[in-house]
């Protein structure tokens, strides 16, 4: 039962009973509930999963996951912006300081470790592919996500030296997302080694060219 329910004194109060309310509520009830939503969002999506659902796995009583979060967009949001803190994310390999920015861009065609039996792809897409809206504000977060990891991309293919960064980043997060996605419809872990390679090709042409020259102007 939920915090402040079935939490009766008097002899038919057990102590099983006192442990089970303290289990499903109390200190790291929220986290536990991220940890069940992302299960389940990952296993069914957020529009498959019920809230009930969630109280059940976490455990917790409804009273208390309705307490940590008011909706499931507010839960769904939430999970995606706890996924960014992680690191456990496409992007959040780039901003990993034990790696060279040639071995941060390679590494987002490797599959994200997963909780599930199934490959998934970008949570983020899947996101912004069930709220459709672009004024929701779950797609909106998977939105400036995508923003995000173009602009990371950018920032290390320039510290390169390529000579055109915004232009080669947008072909290799646009690999990279083409990629997982193809990964998930085809439950394959490991397919983001046709993406790989052909982001090694397209790193080796831009660093060959090195970067642009600005012609000078005429009658200079």
């Amino acid at each position: 039962m939920g915090v402040g329910m079935g939490m009766g004194t008097g002899a038919g109060t057990s102590t099983g009973a006192t442990s089970d309310t303290t289990r499903r509520g109390g200190r790291g009830a929220r986290e536990r509930i991220l940890a069940a939503a992302a299960r389940l969002f990952a296993e069914q999506g957020i529009a498959g999963t019920g809230m009930e659902q969630v109280a059940e796995a976490a455990p917790v009583s409804k009273r208390t996951l309705y307490a940590h979060f008011h909706s499931r967009d507010e839960l769904a949001l939430a999970h995606l912006q706890a996924l960014v803190s992680s690191g456990n994310t496409m992007e959040g390999v780039l901003i990993r300081a034990d790696l060279s920015p040639r071995e941060r861009i390679l590494r987002l065609f490797d599959q994200p470790a997963s909780d599930t039996s199934s490959v998934r792809g970008c949570p983020f897409i899947d996101a912004a592919a069930e709220f459709p809206d672009p004024k929701n504000p779950i797609h909106a977060y998977a939105r400036e996500q995508k923003l995000r990891m173009v602009r990371l991309v950018t920032d290390l293919v320039a510290e390169l030296g390529c000579g055109e960064p915004a232009a080669l980043a947008e072909q290799l997060v646009t690999l990279a997302d083409g990629a997982a996605s193809r990964a998930m419809v085809l439950n394959q872990a490991d397919y983001g080694r046709h993406a790989h390679a052909a982001a090694k090709t397209l790193l080796e042409q831009a660093l060959t060219r090195g970067p642009s020259r600005t012609a000078a102007p005429s009658g200079a």
